[in-house]
């Protein structure tokens, strides 16, 4: 099921991208942002979306679509309903989730979307400094690579891909 050297080719793509190291992390990080949001089974069209609508990379945007698994999901649903509780000041009280269709969700739903915005957002930031972080790094071991990048953070790059 998980293949170690399939991940790490794919990753080594991801960082030899020809682009900007900021074009690549800004669309990893709007992909995380929309892998928190509660519209499971649409993460991956509203990342291509957002892709174009934005004019990001869309390989790192559906990338960071992924981020959120179905192994995470419920506890970040938990979290997220959580959290838009208590900001929104509403009194604590047990929250089960017995599916992840939004009409199961909808009675929670202002509270899940308030958590889910701040949860995506505060992540997005952690992913797009990591990305960029391990771009740059990545790059640095190939000389054209690490040329390249330099090359990028001298002139800037036009977010025309």
């Amino acid at each position: 099921m998980f293949n170690k050297e399939v991940w790490k080719e794919r990753f080594r793509k991801i960082l030899s991208l020809d682009s900007h190291p900021r074009h690549i992390a800004t669309g990893f990080a709007v992909g995380v942002f929309i892998s928190f949001t509660p519209f499971f089974g649409i993460h991956t069209p509203l990342a291509i979306a957002a892709a174009f609508l934005f004019r990001l990379n869309k390989l790192t945007c559906i990338t960071g679509a992924w981020i959120n698994t179905p192994i995470t999901i419920i506890p970040v649903l938990v979290a997220s309903r959580s959290l838009g509780s208590m900001i929104l000041g509403n009194p604590p009280h047990s929250f089960k989730v017995n599916s992840i269709e939004w009409s199961a969700l909808r009675a929670n739903a202002t509270e899940i979307l308030l958590g889910s915005s701040i949860i995506g957002f505060v992540l997005a930031l952690a992913g797009y400094f990591l990305c960029y972080w391990l771009i740059v790094r990545f790059r640095k071991k190939d000389e054209a690579l690490d040329e390249l990048t330099r090359e990028m953070e001298a002139t800037g790059e036009a977010l025309d891909e």
